[in-house]
């Protein structure tokens, strides 16, 4: 049922009058569908095994598809509960209600199959009944949970729940995206502590799933204690607030805090990454290692020097540490601070410098940097301290740079696959790799790290690396 838009002045008569604005409740309705899902799958999971026995002559026989079909649809709900397949969230996005569903099953089959195995039951089975009914049914949950969830989100009207503001005094706030406004005016009045008060909001409020309340920050007080009573998720709004843009309320010795930052990784996300880039590093410095030593040889010939370059840059946490490149320019001319872009045809390039800066083996001691510590093999791009786009520092063009340091940087990251690579001229240069830096930092999984580092392969030639 789409909820319309429209606002209430909560006089006295009227309150009582506003219950049937929500009749029926998004949380009934949302309950509705939910139940219609879990029976559409259990539909999907028992129709796709009684055609398999069809197609299959061997295993039409009703012990056949019927017991396997209930088998798999008893373990696939269990499943699918507990993996979040019937979340509201789903409603929402169908994508991800399709791929838990897909998820859900899979393992659903893992199981029985290992419990098949261990009581050995699976030579009173056709593998061909079972095989065939699993891939018509998660055919049949792709099709059917796409139609159903496109439908249920035209129902719900986009958001699933009901949720409803209470402006009192002048306090701005936009009312889009609400369902329902509502003006407290003498009739809500956080200070009357009357019953008659207390009943006249929650007959406004009915069903709601949520209320948000704007007021001065003097009647706040008033309204946290009228909005603990009431049973939903209630919220104040705090605008003075956005500017610290915190995460969430802590606290401390009793006492609430802010959160305004926070690791990006949970200490075992963060033990996998690590080994992930030590697996990675180790094994290519075996393979390159030889061709490293080579390359290493060559600069020595072609010019005075080191064959590494050592340069300061920003690393996790803000912190600097010294990382190690091939010099592909002349000894006397490196910059040490990256003061200086580098530019297409810079003759202070060497010649194997060129080569070794167009096929990015220029980075790989950056391996090395990465099993010590100070770098992962993914991860937003380590700038030199003097780096600038438009004549400004980095950090002066835009205040969230230094966000960007909470993770480790990498050998490569969201924004070189993207290709944002080569010299800052101008301030989009920057801002354009600062927002897939902090979006790969919202969002990290190893799954991505993985996907990020096979792309990579295609973009180690670049026309923006010279």
């Amino acid at each position: 049922m789409n909820l319309e838009f429209g606002t209430i002045r909560a006089a006295k008569g009227e309150a009582r009058s506003t219950r049937s604005r929500w009749q029926p409740s998004r949380a009934k309705l949302r309950a509705r569908l939910h139940a219609t899902l879990i029976l559409l799958d259990l539909a999907c999971i028992f129709v796709g095994f009684f055609v398999a026995g069809l197609i299959y002559e061997p295993g039409s026989g009703i012990e056949q598809w019927f017991y396997a079909a209930s088998a798999f649809g008893a373990v696939y709900l269990a499943v699918a509960l507990n993996g979040h397949a019937y979340a509201t969230e789903v409603i929402v996005a169908p994508g991800k209600g399709i791929l838990r569903s897909i998820q859900a099953f899979a393992i659903s089959a893992a199981v029985i199959l290992l419990v098949a195995f261990y009581f050995k039951a699976t030579q009173n089975y056709s593998r061909v009944t079972i095989g065939l009914g699993s891939g018509l049914t998660v055919a049949l949950l792709v099709i059917a949970r796409q139609r159903f969830l496109g439908s249920a989100r035209k129902i719900l009207g986009g958001n699933p729940y009901s949720v409803v503001l209470i402006t009192d005094g002048t306090q701005h706030i936009a009312p889009e995206g609400f369902s329902l406004v509502i003006a407290a005016d003498d009739a809500l009045d956080p200070n009357d502590d009357s019953p008659d008060m207390f009943d006249r909001l929650a007959a406004v409020l009915g069903e709601a799933d949520r209320v948000v309340v704007g007021c001065s920050a003097e009647r706040r007080l008033n309204w946290m204690r009228v909005l603990k009573g009431l049973g939903i998720r209630s919220e104040i709004f705090a605008p003075e607030l956005s500017s610290l843009a915190p995460l969430e309320m802590g606290r401390w010795n009793g006492e609430p805090t802010l959160v305004v930052a926070d690791g990006p990784l949970s200490k075992f996300d963060s033990f996998i990454k690590r080994g992930f880039d030590i697996l990675i590093a180790g094994a290519a410095l075996l393979v390159l290692g030889p061709a490293m030593l080579v390359f290493a040889l060559l600069i020595r010939l072609e010019s005075a020097g080191p064959a590494l370059f050592v340069q300061t840059r920003i690393g996790q946490g803000n912190r600097m540490f010294r990382m190690l490149k091939f010099r592909s320019m002349r000894a006397d001319n490196c910059d040490g601070n990256g003061d200086t872009s580098t530019q297409r045809d810079d003759d202070r390039i060497t010649r194997i410098g060129h080569f070794i800066r167009r096929t990015s083996i220029d980075e790989l001691p950056q391996l090395l940097n990465v099993l010590i510590g100070h770098m992962s093999i993914v991860g937003p791009r380590p700038h030199a301290l003097g780096s600038r786009a438009e004549d400004k520092l980095f950090w002066e063009i835009d205040e969230r740079y230094w966000h960007r340091h909470a993770a480790k940087p990498g050998l490569t990251g969201l924004a070189q696959i993207r290709g944002y690579r080569g010299a800052t001229i101008r301030e989009r240069d920057l801002t354009d790799r600062l927002q897939a830096d902090l979006e790969y930092l919202k969002d990290w999984s190893i799954w991505k790290d993985i996907k990020i580092l096979m792309m990579t392969f295609g973009v180690v030639v670049h026309k923006n690396a010279y």
